[in-house]
């Protein structure tokens, strides 16, 4: 991918979000979009060769809209200021996790894991890891995982890379207080992410940077996923 292109676009998107100037752009906007989709499409090839669950997804499967749904919304800026990817085998809108590549100036990154999930499913999440504790902690405390993650503790959106995005302040109702991990019970979400600089997407090098990535969050992806699907 040109990132820098790309990121040279969303940045004068970001200075001027408006219909008259993004209609006079457009074919700027169609250059990028194409050359980000070429890159989606490589990221499947290349996650595919490590997790055939995901063979089956175009890049249309994996990819949003441009333009952002005001209606609800005190912003009614018409455009998106990034490209987004998720990768999942269910599709976008499912529970089943997947992975996510995020182009923004300033705000790259790679993320892999289950958002949001409702509270019977973590509920059910968080019985199977006191079950299997010892597989748990196998995917989620390796030199891998956590060189590229870090550990479940207090990172936030901001943060480098982190494991977690919303936290309880205490352990939930029903479960032991006194467990050694409870850190990984009060968690609401189990994703990880990592930043990386604006010039990481550039040329195909940026392939064989995430592959390490994702291997390293993939068994925990898949321990959540063994639970959530039995929902779906």
């Amino acid at each position: 991918m040109d990132s820098k292109r790309i990121l040279s676009f969303l940045q004068q998107v970001m200075e001027n979000n408006n219909r008259p100037w993004f209609l006079s752009h457009k074919a700027e906007y169609d250059a990028v979009r194409a050359d980000f989709e070429h890159g989606v499409q490589q990221a499947l090839e290349r996650i595919t060769a490590f997790d055939a669950s995901i063979a089956h997804l175009t890049v249309k499967d994996c990819t949003y809209r441009f333009y952002r749904d005001t209606r609800f919304s005190p912003d009614k800026s018409p455009y998106k200021n990034h490209f987004g990817a998720y990768i999942a085998a269910h599709g976008k809108k499912a529970l089943h996790g997947g992975y996510y590549l995020h182009l923004e100036p300033g705000g790259c990154m790679v993320a892999c894991g289950n958002y949001w999930l409702p509270t019977n499913i973590l509920t059910a999440c968080r019985n199977e890891m006191m079950a299997n504790t010892d597989r748990w902690l196998e995917c989620v405390e390796t030199p891998e995982f956590l060189k590229y993650y870090g550990a479940a503790e207090d990172a936030g959106w901001e943060s480098e890379q982190g494991f977690g995005l919303e936290r309880l302040k205490t352990c939930p109702a029903g479960f032991p207080r006194d467990w050694p991990h409870v850190k990984y019970l009060r968690m609401k979400n189990y994703c990880c992410w990592h930043r990386v600089p604006d010039g990481f997407f550039s040329g195909d090098g940026w392939l064989d940077a995430i592959e390490p990535m994702f291997r390293a969050a993939k068994p925990m992806m898949d321990f959540m996923n063994d639970v959530i699907d039995d929902y779906e």
